[in-house]
């Protein structure tokens, strides 16, 4: 029994982890910008089919790179969901500051296109990707540096937009009809990728003669302390860090003592979309990966945040690993065997076995959480001070 109670606290700690890597970028964008983000799953999914493609090179490429693939990864799946992450802040998110109600209207819009993107990304799509950015991007800086912008803003817009967009289509259209079969196929589709970790990630520590610890979670747990760390230190340690901490606490006052405002919270969305392509690239080392990645995660991700408490890092971590072990305790039938077969035990024991399933344990946890939501709605570490008038 001490064994397997130990086991599922490590299988707890574990999911809590993957939980908490997720919920760590979601705890910046939400907890310090406000931000509900339903695109950040999403951005967690295009880490993992960075990590994804990173494999296959590697694989291509032989020797010890399938190895050694994944120190190449990780970096590469934080710097492609930051960039997807900043372009999505400055296209979009930018404009929608102070109202909710929009904000979740747009990103959950954008995970949508996001989702169809990784369906049916070939190369026709992407030239016609890359020349409609050509296009009207470069076509725009060239006018506002040697127009008067301000003066046709209004008719410009709309028409490099229509141009660009009408010359991207049918640059599509004649690489997808002119284009081989093998050419236009869909990188991806639909269906699940694999994601294979290196050999030593596939083993595991053994403890006595039935308890293994996996490598796998045991470097994502690693790799959940490291980011934690890391956004400690750059938060608390740094200028940009005293600058993001400035801005959630009085953006109008930080405006008026000088500080850049619209890049703080340029860094700050890309920073968090950084944080969940880690987390993407975490999730690949345990199973396959498909374009509904992230709509498996975004919603533990927020109870996380919630039940943490806002924009408090500490509370992330205290309820990611409340929430994981909870979750494994009552979905692997765990806390049915911590008590006596006895007649007094035998309703207590019903009961967790009727939730020892997965999705029963979750729908056990969801309850518990509205529960202590009523007791608590700022969460187990709510904001103090001024920032609570905000």
């Amino acid at each position: 029994m001490l064994e397997g109670l130990i086991g599922g606290l490590f299988n707890g700690i574990s999911i809590g982890a993957v939980l908490l890597i997720v919920a760590l970028g979601l705890a910046i964008v939400f907890g310090l910008m406000g931000v509900i983000n339903l695109a950040h799953g999403e951005l967690m999914m295009f880490g993992a089919y960075t990590t994804f493609l990173v494999q296959n090179a590697a694989k291509s490429m032989g020797g010890i790179a399938p190895e050694i693939y994944i120190f190449a990864a990780l970096p590469l799946a934080f710097l492609v969901s930051a960039a997807i992450g900043l372009l999505l802040e400055r296209t979009v998110i930018r404009y929608l500051y102070g109202r909710p109600l929009e904000t979740l209207l747009a990103t959950w819009g954008v995970s949508l296109i996001l989702i169809q993107f990784i369906r049916s990304v070939s190369w026709p799509m992407l030239m016609g990707l890359v020349v409609f950015a050509a296009l009207f991007f470069i076509g725009r800086w060239v006018l506002t540096r040697y127009t008067d912008w301000s003066r046709i803003l209004g008719w410009a817009n709309p028409v490099f937009l229509g141009l660009s967009g009408a010359i991207a289509a049918l640059t599509w259209f004649l690489a997808q009809s002119s284009g081989s079969a093998q050419f236009a196929r869909p990188w991806f589709g639909a269906r699940n990728v694999d994601v294979t970790p290196p050999s030593w990630l596939r083993g595991g520590v053994t403890l006595g003669n039935t308890m293994q610890f996996p490598s796998a979670r045991l470097f994502i747990i690693a790799l959940t302390i490291i980011c934690l760390v890391a956004v400690y230190w750059f938060l608390n340690g740094t200028a940009w860090g005293l600058r993001i901490r400035s801005v959630t606490q009085n953006r109008g006052m930080s405006a008026c003592l000088g500080i850049p405002t619209g890049q703080v919270d340029a860094i700050t969305f890309a920073l968090g979309s950084g944080l969940a392509g880690i987390a993407g690239f975490a999730v690949t080392l345990l199973g396959s990966v498909g374009p509904n990645l992230g709509s498996n995660y975004i919603v533990d991700a927020f109870m996380v945040v919630v039940v943490g408490g806002v924009g408090k890092l500490v509370g992330s971590i205290v309820a990611a690993l409340v929430i994981g072990i909870t979750t494994y305790l009552l979905g692997s039938g765990t806390m049915a065997l911590l008590f006596p077969p006895t007649d007094f035990f035998q309703p207590i024991i019903g009961f967790f076995t009727f939730f020892a399933t997965t999705s029963m344990a979750k729908v056990l946890v969801f309850a518990l959480i509205i529960a202590f939501l009523q007791v608590r709605p700022a969460g187990l570490f709510p904001p103090k001070g001024r920032s609570v008038e905000l």
